[in-house]
């Protein structure tokens, strides 16, 4: 019983979806064999981490460490050379891989029996769904070594129930439809598809249980599913039938937590006593009759069993900050389901909100509605229990509110216009009505795209037609410095320029303007037609004429497109660029060897591609045979293990890259010559062109060879390179006649006696008479991102020629030559999107019909964004004087890279370097002024398409004699609270240099290196008396400079709460228009103290005083609305004790002509019920006033209040219509605001409802009449269109006239008469027309 169900359940848990049980997955362990009729002759074991690289594999056998590898780099897999197979090397093996926090968890076993058996392979399934009747299963046999014959035999019967010959390791029999008679005992066995007779062990026996047959139970926990160590548990499991057996499973592990129990009725109770924290888990149980007939599985219960409940966190919905009168959604989130929660602000003992378990259904948020000032504040949620537990409540985490008010939106406009002019920018400019402390211009289509500005000004150039789009900017305020978009602009769109883009723009106008010209001809014919029907008769040759006018009309509508398309690309500036159609990237072929000494003892080949997008490699032998296939890996690569070599493995090798849709081409081919020779190199080299320098490149295939150069006719060779990697370069430093030949290399191991590989096929090398060099060149930067838009130039003072476009070598596109234009050729060709292949070194050539141009200067293209961003450091700092000299260190992640350095503002890169380590250093010799700026670098690789790193973070470099002046401010604010926290933030425009803090009477200062996280932080966690005074901050170098330091401002710090607060009044009143003066009165308990004025949103003080008495008055001339805003006031002692008093009352100040604008809303809603009245509520923002209600449509005011409700009744229908109100200043009665927005309130379907519903009803049927009387109307026209007729002729019967009928008169079937001619000759009669 156990058993069967073991592996049902087994089945189960890999279908059951459970977002919260992780399963770790176990490492691949399989075999390679060179001998595929014999593998036990030559095995190689690989190992692959499922899901990550690793840096370190461990080999097991028996249970012991065998062996461990670890890789030069992270890699997914790595290979375990065995050898022949011996008694020896027989037993159980399993492979783990290293992880961060150990060890991994070993693979499967794999059981290498003696020479000449195949390995014994293992067997599972896996359910879609669980195995019910109908359903589908899928049985996995795994047989260890590819290309093997998989059978499935099912017990009974004799012979196979299915066979497979997969391409892998791993065959997969499906079972579609599950049936009860798919029930049974499986196994399956392995043979060799050229050797039948060779099998390997049955598979251990697996049974199938088809469940489903009874409705599924329900489990449930008692006291809850959340309990402490220690406690007691019980779970129930219930069913609708009695007299059943019961089974609980936990999910995490089948074959140790399986329980069953005869049932009590219809249920069956699994008690659990003095739990574990390891009887946590997930459970489900079922139920079964006696003939292990089976239920479906109840839901999954997850019991939790911890002594500390898990943290909780709160997420507000749409953000944590929001405007006043809006609603927020807090969302409580944690692991546990189940539960209620509990909504607490901190200040509050209560809890705010409660929901229990049964009301979340999945939504646990709590809603703030029209929140206000004093909703902000930090909040936290808790897990609510219904049943006692000694589990404790740890801290939660906590989200902080902000509300804050409504800022006005910003504006953004064009300097100019919207639309490019060709070669120039646009400045985009965003404007706002108050202080900012930063803008923030964003494109909509480039999520990534964001430009800063303090001022708002944005300067967008058209580069390649990339400038256009939609536009959109937003700010930040003072008061919230790290809170962005609190209100967004309507977006501005840049239009693409009448200039170098205009091809499709002229194409799409022609075509437009033909088409409406050709419907307007048409048109105006048939009026024209329908005028002359009505008017006369018309001949024949009329006919043919207005056929020849209609066609005619069209060839001139024709011709005009034709024009029109011709002046607007004269007008524009169109150049004809040949486009490069990519092909799938080349693949690099490669052999390794752990015996450097004797590389043929054991040599494996590598294949890796330029793509990203590579799927598989295949490799092949002597241009036909598939030896193997390979999948890509994370480096885009692949190895295939040849082993030691034979006879067998001689011959010419090379790779090909599978694509997603195409296959690559070939790589180059690699030879293998013999058993202890090493591979034939590969020699190539550019042409030679007289008096200039030449190099010749031999590839070996190996790293670690030495390379030697020959030249026929010569015994010695005539240049020798040691170990370089798998190639070398050769040298001719000026190419002359002599040095004319054919030239071949070989390679040879490092050390003595040496081991030499064939000579390369033979290189001649011919000096040819040719044209000079092109220039070439990309139209932008060399260094580009994925998806980006590249163009090569190729030019030349020569005339009609044509190009060829080479990228590392090979050639790629071409352009034909034009005779059209005298003058200079030059071709353009064009990436439309640069891909992580596309990268290399590009060049072109010219050529008439026999000469040949020389190659032009390589251009580098570097894809960026597939290597980590390196680093990039100033040595000895990013503040240099003028002269001296400054090293820029990049450190990259990887070995064997080229560094390039860029600044921003320069096409090209200043300097390049191929180092052999992960770092270069860049140095800048005496530099200047001018050379300031923000560099950055990159790293790449040079043989695999120029693959290239994300560029490092801006580094920006201060070529002055004085540092920059930083900036000292306090956040949230210098006047602090006693015992609250303040941070002291001194910034400035120099990144990665230290800090100094100083404080005015004290010798000591408090010091912060820039390297550290919060850069320019200095917290001060809890102030008092001690903590105030005046600071100031100023830089301090790591280094030894003499460059001048300036002092920051200086911030004086004061702590309030230690006097009595003061009293702030405004004078004239708290309202004033714009334009006007202001004064605020701050007075305070003591004498010849310091007052301070204080503003909500601002970081430092707007005023401060020292008056004789105990007031101090802020005058505020010629206010602004920005003015507007809750002030407050303090006084201290400005001498020890340095005292300070607590905040006066909040005053809040309207600078306007008219107070704010109230709002107005109806309770319970705007829709009248029958005997019900509605209220109306009217709120504003300022004290003391009185509301007025006014109803449209009447002149005198509806009602007055002074709290703002106003009921409203519905009596004969009255009550209905369209309300607004204001209200005035108790304080100043003749000023008013400005009315609220308008609130119609409607009535419900009763009589007046019922006569407009009838009203409808009328109006519909009119239209519906007057659409069927057009419609007759118009049926009756058609039917009047001229009918054509053909009429005998009265004379000879050969003129023939069409008469036409007259449009507007019907026929008179009476008025017909025979013709003399019809009667004597038998001709049609015709009907005469009215005239």
């Amino acid at each position: 019983m156990l058993q069967a169900f073991s592996i049902w359940l087994f089945c189960i848990r890999l279908s059951l979806t459970m977002p919260s049980l992780v399963m770790e997955s176990q490492p691949e362990l399989w075999i390679e064999s060179n001998y595929p009729q014999a593998p036990w002759e030559n095995i190689t074991l690989w190992c692959r981490s499922p899901s990550q690289i690793s840096s370190r594999f461990l080999l097991l056998k028996d249970k012991t460490e065998m062996t461990w590898i670890s890789p030069s780099f992270k890699t997914f897999q790595v290979s375990f050379p065995i050898g022949p197979l011996t008694e020896s090397n027989t037993g159980l093996y399993r492979c783990c891989y290293w992880k961060e926090t150990g060890w991994s968890k070993p693979s499967k076993v794999l059981e290498l029996e003696a020479p000449g058996q195949l390995p014994k392979p293992i067997f599972w399934i896996q359910a879609e769904t669980p195995p019910l009747s109908g359903c589908n299963v899928n049985i996995f046999c795994h047989g260890w070594l590819q290309d093997l014959v998989f059978m499935l035999f099912k017990e009974g019967y004799a012979e196979p129930v299915e066979y497979q010959v997969p391409t892998g390791t791993m065959a997969i029999f499906s079972i579609d439809n599950l049936t009860p008679e798919n029930e049974g005992v499986y196994i399956c066995r392995t043979h060799i598809q050229m050797l039948p007779t060779l099998w390997s062990e049955p598979s251990n026996p697996l049974k199938l249980v088809v469940a489903g047959l009874y409705p599924k139970p329900t489990l449930t926990a008692y006291p809850g599913h959340i309990m402490a160590p220690g406690e007691d548990l019980s779970l129930g499991c219930q069913g609708p039938i009695y007299g059943m057996a019961f089974a609980l499973m936990k999910l995490e592990d089948l074959e140790k937590s399986f329980y069953h129990k005869k049932s009590i009725k219809n249920e069956a109770y699994f008690f659990f006593h003095s739990l574990k924290i390891h009887d946590a888990g997930h459970y489900v149980c079922f139920y079964y009759d006696g003939s292990y007939r089976g239920s479906l599985l109840s839901d999954i219960l997850e019991i939790w069993v911890t002594d500390t409940f898990p943290k909780t966190w709160l997420l507000a919905q749409p953000s944590p900050v929001v405007h006043t009168g809006q609603n927020v959604s807090l969302q409580c989130r944690g692991p546990i389901d189940g539960v209620g929660l509990a909504l607490y602000k901190k200040g509050e003992d209560k809890p705010l909100q409660l929901l229990d378990s049964a009301s979340i259904n999945g939504n646990k948020s709590f809603i703030l509605n029209n929140v206000t000032r004093s909703d902000a504040g930090i909040y936290n949620c808790h897990y609510l229990l219904t049943w006692k537990t000694s589990i404790r409540i740890a801290s939660h985490h906590t989200m902080e509110l902000v509300v804050v008010d409504k800022p006005p939106k910003p504006s953004l406009s064009a300097s100019s216009s919207t639309m490019y002019k060709l070669g120039e920018a646009i400045s985009l400019q965003c404007r706002v009505s108050h202080p900012v402390l930063e803008f923030c211009l964003e494109w909509e289509e480039k999520a990534a795209f964001q430009k800063f500005s303090v001022n708002g000004d944005s300067i967008i150039s058209n580069v390649e037609g990339k400038g256009t789009g939609t536009y959109s900017c937003s700010y930040r305020r003072e008061a919230h410095p790290n809170i962005w978009g609190l209100q967004r602009i309507e977006p501005l769109k840049l239009m693409r320029p009448a200039g170098l883009h205009t091809w499709n723009y002229v194409l799409n106008e022609a075509l437009r303007l033909s088409l409406i010209m050709q419907l307007v001809a048409l048109l105006v014919i048939l009026l024209w037609v329908r005028w002359k029907c009505q008017r006369l008769r018309i001949r024949e040759a009329w006919l043919l004429g207005t056929a020849q006018g209609v066609t005619m009309l069209f060839i001139v509508t024709a011709l005009l497109c034709c024009a029109i398309s011709l002046a607007g690309l004269c007008n524009g500036v169109l150049t004809e660029e040949t486009e490069i159609i990519m092909p799938t990237p080349k693949p690099e072929l490669w052999a390794e060897t752990n015996f450097p000494l004797a590389p043929w003892k054991n040599l494996t080949l590598w294949c890796r591609s330029p793509s990203g997008s590579t799927k598989e490699f295949v490799l092949l032998k002597d241009g036909t045979g598939w030896i193997a296939t390979r999948p890509a890996s994370e480096q885009v690569r692949a190895a295939f293990p040849l082993g030691a070599l034979t006879q067998s493995h001689t011959g010419s090798y090379h790779c090909h890259s599978w694509e997603e849709m195409a296959v690559s081409e070939p790589s180059e081919a690699l030879e293998l010559v013999g058993t202890d020779i090493l591979p034939k190199p590969v020699l190539s080299a550019s042409p030679p062109i007289r008096g200039q320098e030449l190099q010749i490149q031999c590839k070996g295939w190996l790293a670690g060879l030495g390379f030697a150069l020959y030249k026929e006719g010569e015994q010695e060779p005539v240049q020798q390179l040691g170990a370089v990697g798998r190639e070398a370069f050769f040298t001719i430093r000026r190419m002359e006649e002599k040095d004319e030949g054919n030239y071949s290399c070989r390679t040879h191991t490092e050390r003595h006696p040496f081991k030499w590989s064939e000579p390369s096929e033979p290189l001649e090398l011919v000096i040819k008479e040719m044209y000079p060099k092109p220039f070439f060149k990309t139209w932008h930067s060399p260094v580009v991102t994925p998806g980006a838009r590249v163009t090569f130039n190729c030019s030349t003072p020569q005339q009609h020629m044509s190009f060829i476009l080479y990228k590392d070598g090979s050639e790629i596109a071409s352009s034909d030559r034009s005779w059209a234009s005298p003058g200079a050729s030059s071709a353009h060709f064009l990436i439309i999107s640069v891909g992580i292949g596309d990268g290399g070194n590009y060049s072109c050539r010219y050529y008439d019909f026999a000469v040949w141009s020389e190659p032009s200067d390589a251009v580098e293209l570097v894809v960026t964004e597939f290597y980590p961003k390196p680093s990039l450091l100033a040595q000895p700092g990013p503040v240099v004087l003028p002269g001296e000299d400054v090293t820029l260190h990049c450190q990259g992640a990887f070995q064997d890279m080229r560094f390039a350095l860029l600044r921003e503002g320069t096409q090209v890169p200043l300097q390049f370097q191929s180092v052999s380590g992960n770092s270069a250093d860049f140095l800048l010799h005496t530099i200047n002024t001018e050379d300031s700026g923000n560099y950055s670098c990159i790293y790449y690789e040079t043989t695999m398409s120029n693959r290239g790193s994300y560029l490092s973070m801006p580094l920006m470099i201060w070529v002055t004699d004085t540092f920059p002046k930083p900036s000292l401010f306090a956040e949230p604010s210098s006047v602090v609270p006693m015992g609250e926290s303040v941070t002291l933030w001194c910034q400035g425009p120099v990144h990665g240099v230290g800090y100094i803090l100083h404080k005015e009477g004290e010798a000591a200062s408090a010091q912060l290196w820039g390297s550290t996280s919060n850069d320019g932080a200095f917290s001060i966690t809890s102030m008092s008396g001690a903590s105030t005074g005046r600071y100031s901050c100023c830089y301090h170098p790591e280094w030894t400079s003499p460059i001048k330091i300036q002092p920051s401002n200086t911030l004086e710090l004061i702590v309030t709460g230690l006097l009595p607060k003061p009293n702030l009044l405004a004078q004239p009143g708290p309202m004033v228009a714009p334009g006007e003066n202001m004064t605020l009165q701050c007075k305070g308990e003591l004498p010849d103290s310091t007052f301070v004025l204080l503003k909500e949103g601002t970081q430092e003080p707007l005023g401060q005083q020292k008056p004789s008495g105990y007031r101090a008055d802020f005058w505020m001339p010629v206010v602004q609305s920005e003015d507007s805003g809750i002030y407050s006031c303090v006084y201290y002692l400005d001498s020890a004790p340095f005292a300070a008093s607590n905040h006066s009352d909040s005053l809040q100040i309207w600078v306007t002509d008219k107070p704010p604008k109230p709002s107005l809303s109806a309770w319970p809603s705007t829709v009248f019920k029958l005997g019900k009245d509605i209220t109306l509520q009217c709120r504003g923002p300022l004290p003391g006033v009185e509301f007025v209600l006014e109803h449209e449509g009447e002149e005198a005011p509806q009602q007055f209040s002074e709290d703002g409700d106003f009921v409203i009744n519905n009596v004969e229908g009255k009550g209905i219509g369209n309300y607004s109100c204001s209200y005035r200043l108790q304080a100043s009665p003749d000023i008013w605001s400005e009315p609220s927005d308008p609130l119609e309130l409607v009535g419900a379907a009763g009589p007046a409802a019922q006569e407009c519903t009838v009203g409808n009803i009328v109006r519909s049927s009119l239209i519906v009449v007057v659409v069927i009387a057009l419609g007759v109307v118009l049926a009756i026209e058609w039917k009047k269109w001229p009918r054509l007729r053909t009429r005998g002729s009265e004379t000879d019967g050969r003129d023939h006239t069409i008469a036409l009928e007259e449009c507007n008169q019907e026929e008179e079937p009476d008025t017909t008469t025979n013709s003399p001619s019809s009667a004597s000759r038998d001709i049609s009669v015709e009907l005469p027309v009215q005239l």
